[in-house]
């Protein structure tokens, strides 16, 4: 492209509306740029599962490439509207295609760091180079003061920041998905961009600049286009590289959130949540009989599970015909619409959402107990937590702390029990800080530990002792002298005067 060698700006409105459009189109590239940045963080996460990280790796290197970015665009503010255009067009490229390339590494690499960074320098580059572009082009309208130009790009470009960031949660990824909300993304990104520069600043170029940047916009968008279409059938052939031929999507669900793999009877079946295998269809029983039918050995009229989404600790409840309402908050919907929906799921839940005694409510657990506690409500005579392990995904911990057990425990009826799936007994620091954090919230605590592999906590307010109700349903893992031995492998590897976790104090290692 050439751009013609001209001090006046020839505008086809007035210097009034012009300066309106680029303030617009400031905004649209912020919110767009946000965008970008959180779907490098969510993405992320998602394959690694390790989200302090990689949001700090994320943050650190776009705000560092911004800095180089602002830099950089010194050398094209003689040639502002070229430069704002080609920058533009290659943000929305490398923004747009960025989720596909991540979980292309991953899928097909084994990682994703390397292309994690460098899609977060690049995006961070071109997102710096903006609004120095912009406070050129904007001056050129008005011959404004340079601080007055300042104070409006920057009040353009943090609302839109706000905006992006509002919408990336609540609307692209619910509505849309990653992948498509984030290709979305980036044709309005190039859109706003080749608008503004063909339209607003047509007249500082030549005719072969505007054919090129016609040309070079549509190229963006048509390669946007095709990715969009070809989105479903990659994710597919990605999903297959992680995990295997038999890979499908959860229904309704995000594809690379919840995803199913192995036989429809159930057996084989497996399931993953944001990369995560938490469920294996041959031996879930175990984890879960030994979870439930502890806690389920007294009073059980009313039953609340939190978290429990695939419905497999619910199928244990359901067992006791005396239980009259389940109710389950789950935060994930995704999770919820797979045990609902999905063959395999359903034959190893035995179709346990659709038993009339069940109440399901989508929402975080720590936030619904809030809510339980100030409405008042009636007292649930057994509380199980069934949620994510510490680490296990994004704020994992703050249903492990203090905090979250105190309000647990104002769910309870007198009487009543809380069973905690603790995680592996290999991480014996990790379990003993979980049994500690439960008793600094009030509650006696029981722990047992089933074949070295499952770990449990069981708590009251008074003393408690795991043990199987005399009406319990035959059980394929779980005797009364298994139990017992359980809890006496527990007791023999208690570690005590380890502080509690708190929201203000993670302490899981």
């Amino acid at each position: 492209m050439d751009q013609r060698p001209t001090t006046a700006v020839r505008l086809p409105v007035p210097a009034v509306f012009g300066r309106a459009l680029v303030l617009g189109s400031v905004f649209l590239c912020a919110a767009c740029g946000l965008v970008y940045e959180l779907e490098l963080v969510a993405l992320g996460s998602y394959v690694s599962g390790d989200p302090v990280t990689d949001a700090s790796v994320v943050l650190s290197v776009m705000v560092f490439a911004m800095g180089v970015g602002s830099l950089l665009a010194k050398r094209l503010r003689c040639r502002a509207v070229v430069g704002f255009a080609a920058v533009e067009s290659a943000l929305a490229l490398t923004g747009g295609l960025s989720s596909m390339a991540l979980y292309a590494t991953f899928a097909w690499l084994g990682q994703s760091w390397p292309a994690l960074a460098a899609f977060a320098f690049t995006i961070g580059l071109l997102t710096g180079a903006e609004v120095p572009l912009l406070m050129t082009l904007i001056q050129r309208i008005r011959g404004q003061d340079a601080a007055g130009a300042v104070a409006e790009v920057f009040a353009a470009d943090y609302v839109g920041a706000l905006v992006g960031g509002l919408v990336f949660p609540f609307v692209l990824l619910p509505f849309l998905g990653q992948l498509t909300g984030v290709l979305l993304t980036g044709a309005v990104n190039a859109g706003a961009g080749g608008a503004m520069a063909w339209g607003l600043f047509r007249g500082d170029l030549s005719g072969r600049a505007r054919r090129a940047l016609l040309s070079v916009t549509a190229g963006v968008l048509a390669a946007l286009a095709v990715a969009a279409v070809c989105a479903t059938p990659f994710q597919r052939a990605a999903q297959r590289a992680v995990y295997g031929g038999s890979a499908r999507p959860a229904p309704g669900g995000e594809g690379q959130r919840v995803v199913l793999t192995g036989s429809h009877g159930g057996r084989g079946l497996r399931l993953f949540v944001d990369g995560r295998l938490t469920v294996s269809g041959g031996d879930e029983y175990r984890d879960h009989q030994a979870l439930v039918h502890p806690a389920m050995a007294g009073p059980r009229r009313a039953v609340l599970i939190l978290g429990g989404g695939d419905g497999l600790a619910l199928r244990e409840v359901l067992r006791y015909r005396d239980t009259l309402l389940v109710t389950v908050v789950e935060p994930d919907a995704a999770l919820v619409r797979a045990a609902r929906t999905d063959p395999g799921l359903r034959a190893l839940d035995r179709d346990a959402f659709a038993d009339p005694r069940v109440h399901v409510v989508t929402a975080d657990p720590f936030d619904w107990l809030r809510a339980y506690r100030a409405g008042g409500y009636p007292p649930y005579d057994v509380v199980i937590e069934d949620l994510p392990a510490p680490g296990a995904a994004l704020s994992a911990e703050r249903g492990y702390a203090e905090e979250f057990y105190g309000l647990a425990a104002g769910a309870l009826a007198p009487g009543g029990r809380l069973a905690v799936d603790a995680g592996s007994p290999a991480n014996a620091r990790r379990f003993w800080t979980l049994d500690a954090t439960v008793r600094a919230a009030g509650l006696r605590t029981a722990d047992y530990w089933i074949g070295g592999r499952w770990g449990y906590v069981l708590a009251a307010r008074t003393p408690v002792t795991p043990r199987l109700a005399p009406d319990a349903p035959p059980l394929r893992s779980l005797t009364a002298a298994g139990l017992r031995s359980a809890v006496a492998a527990a007791r023999r590897s208690a570690m005590r005067g380890l502080p509690p976790s708190t929201l203000m104090r993670p302490r899981y290692p």
